[in-house]
């Protein structure tokens, strides 16, 4: 992995790299449970105002600075609303529509679009190990949010398109999910650019509250009946991905964030879609089609890519290096031989006669 653990100076730090993509593929299994019990926008807000709070309490015990001027205050506002708003909102929006699993590698495509554009701004290098890895998320990508009857389509079998079929794609889950990506891989890239004027863990709780707050009001403007039908099991698993699914992750994560690699960081989040996969099988019974597990592993192997390019660079070069090398000496081995073969022996005649 090419994030180092040490320049972090915590504990496991291992472990609090892995955390985040562990909370927020279990939350998202929390959340598709209680989805149909309240309203998308109210559970989004739900889970962004609380846990801002917490994560400014924390931030309050740890001493960490408040933001200050109004560059960090629009910077702030901005995340908020990108990285709050908008994903969540799409997220919970995209979550009524399809599975916690489906949607949780339809979110986390999005080291996709963190690669391209960590290359435009901070000129990140990808190579060709990660250029071949972009062009196998899209494949999966494609493949986990096309109707099967398109794909069966465009490989020629006898599959039709029914008409329709564009406002059904546009209002399907998957594609409000890779809304949901986008916005999180620009709110990824935009934490460096908060992180110049603010404290990172101060500037998350912060952005998590002004992100909640337009989700809240769009909620009692726009639906009802928003918390009546939750159950006592419903309020335990918006704890869960208030808590641990947003306040502990986000602060972990937008901590490791504001330093180390954008791309290799959010290659990470492949680790997301195998938990809420597992524990969504495990607990909702979810069941995807087998072309969009061929897409989830194109998906998780274009990440993979992505995140070890300049290991598996490296190993290439090496290889090079070492053929190349051994391609010149072979030449100066032969010639040393043929020189060896064809040195010619001298005899006097006294050691002619001695011999015969």
């Amino acid at each position: 992995m090419q994030l180092k653990l040490s320049a972090f100076r915590l504990p496991f730090a291992p472990l609090l790299l892995i955390a985040p993509f562990f909370l927020w593929g279990t939350a998202m299994v929390a959340m598709k449970g209680v989805i149909s019990h309240t309203t998308p926008l109210f559970m989004a807000g739900v889970r962004l105002l609380p846990a801002g709070v917490l994560i400014l309490v924390a931030a309050a015990l740890m001493g960490r600075p408040q933001p200050q001027g109004w560059k960090a205050w629009l910077w702030i506002s901005l995340f908020g609303l990108v990285d709050g708003t908008l994903f969540q909102g799409f997220l919970a929006e995209g979550l009524v529509r399809t599975s916690a699993g489906l949607g949780s590698v339809m979110i986390d495509s999005q080291p996709l679009a963190v690669a391209l554009l960590s290359l435009w701004l901070f000129q990140e290098h990808i190579g060709f190990w990660g250029w071949l890895g972009l062009g196998l998320g899209v494949t999966g990508i494609s493949l986990i949010g096309l109707p099967d009857e398109w794909i069966f389509h465009l490989l020629g079998t006898q599959a039709s398109i029914t008409l329709g079929g564009w406002q059904d794609l546009f209002a399907s889950g998957e594609w409000l999910m890779l809304l949901a990506a986008l916005s999180m891989a620009v709110g990824t890239v935009l934490i460096r650019f908060v992180t110049r004027h603010a404290d990172p863990v101060s500037a998350t709780g912060w952005h998590m509250i002004i992100g909640g707050l337009p989700l809240w009001g769009a909620s009692a403007f726009a639906e009802s009946q928003q918390w009546q039908n939750l159950m006592p099991s419903d309020l335990v698993a918006m704890g869960y991905a208030t808590v641990f699914g947003s306040a502990i992750a986000y602060g972990l994560f937008f901590y490791f964030a504001s330093s180390g690699s954008l791309t290799s960081l959010s290659s990470l989040t492949f680790l997301t879609p195998v938990f809420a996969l597992l524990f969504g099988n495990l607990f909702l019974s979810e069941i995807l089609s087998p072309l969009q597990w061929i897409g989830v592993g194109l998906t998780l192997i274009s990440i993979y890519l992505i995140n070890q390019r300049d290991t598996l660079a490296a190993k290439n070069q090496k290889v090079n290096i070492l053929e190349t090398t051994a391609t010149q000496h072979s030449p100066v081995l032969e010639a040393s031989a043929k020189k060896l073969n064809s040195i010619p022996v001298q005899l006097r005649e006294s050691e002619t006669e001695t011999l015969s």
